[in-house]
């Protein structure tokens, strides 16, 4: 070598044997074993569920292998949702027919398939808190022993708490996915400076403007998360929130399902702390319904009713897949739309109210709306809210709903139940303004809900809506095309992951 190494005659012979080596001794397995594989974990509802999916397959058409995990509950229910399936179905077997490389395994949450997670919520949650992280490490274990190519990566909801103990043990870069918005996740980031000021966990929480989060302007105590209204912070969920927000602190990157042109302070900010990266919405091809089930119902079939109905002139209501209402407030839904004559399709899932509690419609209601009104328990709402006969959307304000409605340019009346919701009403109806409120009082009433059906669907206040409504949904658009933020931050996202890897 010495001899070569002082021969210039000789080296453009070292240099073919070089490349030749190095070429032989890269083996196609070799290479394969480069490939990124995530196994991703969403929490056990429906609309964390959704955009795992959606991101599942948006990864895996960029070259990732993806092992894909639901609970066994949560299989059980789409598949028994699905017509014409098996109990043996795997919902990514259309996905790998057309050539991405998904894999599907199913854990158990702890319960039997016929216990009611809805009705025990609490139970439920203690069992999601404390032992679903031992059937996630024994399946993390089994894949990463046996997995080719080698797992790399752990996509796992934010508000799991055991995400950096299980990235860690197996040596896995540990990403954070949030499905709400930012602001949401800025709050409960920053639950340490509300309870500082008085805002959060006091006998007696402030009720003056909260003007010191980190990238966030100003937000009124009304307007943070149920779980930050509460008086009572020592049950399950809470708990969940303390550690998960302690946790996330440790990921090596969070990636979040909205837009930074949307939220762009407050995502700034967030990135002087960790990287993240807003790469959303995350919708399917070209906003159709998906390859995969994702759905906890059978979906009722509403497009032969649309279509008797004049262009922009239905009213959708739907309260999403979780959260519940009360008794009182379905009534007197049920009658302001009775009063407002409009024509709609309503939503109704069984356990809207409860478990418990089927029978929640005012008596005669259904024979008094006649061919105006159509009640179904369930529907693909992307399928719904893109006909042309929709005119507005009485929603829940859950997330996934309002960046479907965006991109769908449908105004909205925001009713919100639960948690992220009167967060999200906020940034729809003051920041955007592509909302109104269903309720400004504390009780709601028949006369009100009239109201603002009227205004949402007709006249002067419906115009703006629907141009304001434009002009977001021009911006979520430019951050979908090719030189947009959500695309470019997409991509910036697994070159972090790559680097990530090959560090570990």
């Amino acid at each position: 070598m010495l001899q070569l190494a002082t021969n210039p005659s000789y080296y453009p012979c070292l240099c073919l044997c070089l490349c030749l080596c190095l070429c032989l001794s890269t083996t196609p397995m070799e290479d394969e074993n480069q490939k990124p594989h995530a196994i991703m974990v969403p929490y056990p509802l429906q609309g964390h569920i959704i955009p795992f999916v959606h991101l599942a397959m948006k990864l895996a058409s960029k070259g990732f292998t993806i092992t894909f995990v639901n609970t066994q509950s949560i299989n059980h229910q789409i598949i028994k949702a699905q017509p014409n399936s098996t109990t043996n179905h795997d919902i990514f077997t259309e996905a790998r027919q057309s050539g991405l490389d998904i894999r599907y395994r199913t854990i158990s949450d702890g319960f039997p398939l016929g216990f009611d997670r809805s009705l025990n919520h609490d139970q439920f949650m203690e069992g999601v808190r404390h032992v679903f992280s031992a059937h996630v490490d024994e399946i993390v274990a089994d894949i990463d022993a046996q997995s080719n190519p080698k797992l790399t990566c752990l996509i796992s909801d934010t508000f799991f708490v055991w995400s950096s103990a299980i990235a860690t043990k197996y040596k896995l870069v540990n990403i954070s996915f949030w499905t709400e918005p930012a602001l949401v996740f800025t709050l409960y980031y920053h639950l340490d400076l509300l309870e500082i000021n008085g805002h959060f966990a006091s006998i007696d929480n402030r009720e003056d403007t909260i003007d010191y989060i980190p990238g966030v302007r100003a937000i009124e105590p009304k307007d943070l998360m149920s779980y930050l209204q509460a008086t009572d912070i020592s049950t399950v969920v809470h708990k969940i929130i303390f550690k998960a927000f302690e946790d996330v602190k440790r990921a090596d990157i969070i990636i979040c399902n909205t837009v930074h042109e949307l939220e762009s302070d407050t995502i700034s900010a967030l990135q002087e702390k960790q990287p993240i990266y807003a790469i959303g919405p995350i919708f399917p091809k070209g906003f159709t319904k998906g390859l995969v089930a994702t759905s906890l119902w059978s979906e009722s079939d509403c497009t032969k009713w649309l279509n008797t109905m004049p262009h922009g002139s239905v009213l959708y209501v739907s309260f999403g897949s979780y959260a519940h209402a009360s008794k009182k407030d379905i009534v007197e839904i049920a009658y302001g739309l009775l009063l407002s004559e409009v024509r709609f399709i309503w939503v109704l899932r069984d356990d809207i109210v409860s478990s418990n509690e089927t029978d929640f419609l005012p008596i005669g209601f259904e024979d008094r709306i006649k061919d105006r009104g159509l009640i179904v328990p369930w529907c693909c709402q992307i399928s719904v809210i893109s006909h042309q006969a929709i005119g507005g959307f009485l929603t829940h304000c859950g997330w996934n709903s309002i960046l479907e409605s965006i991109w769908c340019s449908i105004p909205l009346l925001c009713f919100p139940l639960l948690t992220d919701q009167f967060t999200n009403r906020k940034l729809v109806v003051d920041d955007w303004q592509i909302g109104l409120n269903l309720s400004d009082a504390k009780q709601l009433t028949r006369d009100e809900v009239e109201e603002k059906i009227s205004r949402l669907m007709s006249g002067k206040t419906s115009d703006e809506l629907k141009r304001n409504m434009k002009q977001i949904r021009k911006t979520v658009e430019n951050a979908l095309s090719r030189d947009g933020s959500s695309v470019k931050n997409f991509n910036q996202f697994i070159n972090k992951v790559e680097i990530k890897i090959r560090k570990k």
